[in-house]
C-alpha cells in the first residue's frame, strides 16, 4: 500500500494559510480587473468587479450543488463517448480529456453534442495537440512539425497562420482547450521528455513562438495552456517515470521562468508540472501540489511577473510516477486543489466518485475552504466561456 509522506500530510492540513486571496473570500474577489480571452473568444473582466458582476457570479454558482462545484474542478480522460456521457450525467465533471487511448469517433459522429447537452454548463473538451510526437488527432486534422522544427523552419507569423488553420480544425471536432504550447526552455536531445517539444534553448525564442500560438488560439476561440510551470526544460528526468528535480529557483529566473513572465497576461491558462524545485517546493512536495509554487504563479512577485488570475491546471495526477509514487489519486487531487490549483487533470474516470467523496470531506474539515472552491469554479467558468457577466 502506498504511504503518504508526513510532509504531504502537512500540506493537506496546513495549506489553507497559503491562499493568495485569503481564507475568507474567493481569490477572484479582487479590485484589480483581469482581462483575458476565454475559449469562446469573449473578453471579460474579473467576475466580481461590480455589483452586477457579483450578482452574475452568484447566479452562476447557484447552478451547482457543492459536489457539482467540486466536479467542475476536475478534467478526466475518457475512453469514448459512452464513458464521457456517463461521467457527465452522473457527476457533472467540468472537463474531459481526449487521449491517445480515446475512441475518436466521439469527435466525428456528433456524440459530443449529446454529451454537452447533459452538462449543466458547457464542459471543457481538452486535448494534447502540440504537433510533432505529441499529437492525438493528427490523422483527423493533419500533422504538424515539432516545436523545435517549427522554430527552425517557420517565422513566428507563419506559425501563427498554421496554428489558426489547425486550431479551426480542432474546434470543428468539438475540442475547446488544447494543452499547448509547451513553453519549456530546453536543449535536451529531441527524443528526451521535453526535447523537441521545446521551441528553443533561448527563452526569447520560446516566448515569441508561444505568443504566436496563443494569439492564434485566442483569435479562433480555443483555450490554450502554457506548460510546465515553473519549467521542465532543465529537469533531471522524466516525471512520467519518477521524481524530477529542476535547478534552484534562482537559476530558473533567467531562463525557464522567462516565457511565463512574458506571457502571463496573454489569456492562456497555465499547467503546473510535477517538479521538485530547490528554493521553492518543500521536500517530497512537487510543484503540482505545492502551495509555494501556486503562490509564486498566482502572486507573480516572486519571479517578476504580473499576478495571474487565470486557470491553473495540474499535469496528469494519475499516470505520472513523479506524483503516483507519492500519493493516490484521491489524495493527490485534494492536495493540488488545496494548494491552489483550479483544475485537477487525470486520465481515467474510474475514481471520479471517490475523488469527489474525498473533496467533500476536505470542504467539511476546512482543508479546502468553500470560498476557494467558488473562486476556482468562477475561474473555470470564465475560461471556458460558461460564465458571461
Amino acid at each position: 500500500m502506498r504511504k503518504t509522506p508526513l510532509v504531504l500530510l502537512a500540506v493537506l492540513t496546513a495549506v489553507t494559510a497559503s491562499c493568495s486571496g485569503g481564507d475568507s473570500e474567493p481569490v477572484a474577489a479582487t479590485s484589480t480587473t483581469t482581462v483575458a480571452a476565454g475559449p469562446t473568444g469573449q473578453v471579460t473582466g474579473s467576475p466580481s468587479d461590480t455589483p452586477a458582476q457579483q450578482d452574475c457570479s452568484t447566479a452562476y454558482l447557484a447552478k451547482f450543488t457543492q459536489r457539482q462545484k467540486l466536479a467542475q474542478l476536475l478534467t478526466v480522460g475518457v475512453t469514448g463517448g459512452a464513458d464521457a456521457l456517463e461521467t457527465v450525467q452522473s457527476e457533472q465533471v467540468g472537463g474531459i480529456f481526449v487521449g491517445g487511448w480515446t475512441d475518436k469517433t466521439m469527435l466525428t459522429d456528433g456524440e459530443l453534442d449529446r454529451i454537452q447537452t447533459a452538462a449543466i454548463v458547457p464542459m471543457m473538451v481538452t486535448i494534447d495537440e502540440e504537433g510533432g510526437r505529441v499529437s492525438r488527432v493528427g490523422d483527423l486534422i493533419g500533422t504538424a512539425p515539432s516545436a523545435r522544427v517549427t522554430a527552425q523552419t517557420m517565422t513566428p507569423e507563419e506559425f501563427y497562420e498554421a496554428t489558426v488553420t489547425r486550431g479551426r480544425k480542432l474546434k470543428a471536432l468539438g475540442v475547446t482547450v488544447d494543452f499547448a504550447p509547451d513553453v519549456d526552455v530546453s536543449d535536451q536531445p529531441d527524443n528526451s521528455v521535453i526535447g523537441d517539444r521545446s521551441f528553443s534553448d533561448d527563452p526569447q525564442v520560446v516566448s515569441r513562438y508561444a505568443d504566436a500560438y496563443i494569439r492564434a488560439m485566442n483569435e479562433i476561440g480555443l483555450g490554450s495552456v502554457m506548460k510546465h510551470f515553473p519549467g521542465h526544460g532543465s529537469g533531471s528526468g522524466d516525471s512520467h517515470t519518477g521524481a524530477v528535480r529542476t535547478p534552484p529557483l534562482d537559476q530558473l529566473q533567467t531562463v525557464d521562468l522567462v516565457p511565463f513572465r512574458e506571457l502571463i497576461g496573454s489569456g492562456a491558462a497555465v499547467m503546473v508540472g510535477h517538479l521538485d524545485v530547490p528554493g521553492l517546493t518543500a521536500p517530497e512536495v512537487p510543484a503540482s501540489i505545492s502551495p509555494a509554487a501556486m503562490s509564486l504563479l498566482r502572486d507573480g512577485t516572486g519571479y517578476g511577473a504580473a499576478p495571474f488570475d487565470g486557470v491553473i491546471f495540474t499535469d496528469d495526477l494519475s499516470g505520472m510516477a513523479a506524483i503516483t509514487d507519492r500519493l493516490g489519486i484521491e489524495a493527490a487531487v485534494e492536495a493540488a486543489l488545496a494548494a491552489g490549483a483550479d483544475n485537477a487533470l487525470w486520465i481515467s474516470t474510474s475514481a471520479v466518485s471517490s475523488v469527489l467523496d474525498r473533496l467533500e470531506q476536505a470542504v467539511a474539515n476546512g482543508t479546502l475552504p468553500p470560498a476557494r472552491v467558488d473562486a476556482s469554479v468562477l475561474r473555470n467558468g470564465e475560461y471556458k466561456g460558461a460564465l458571461r457577466c
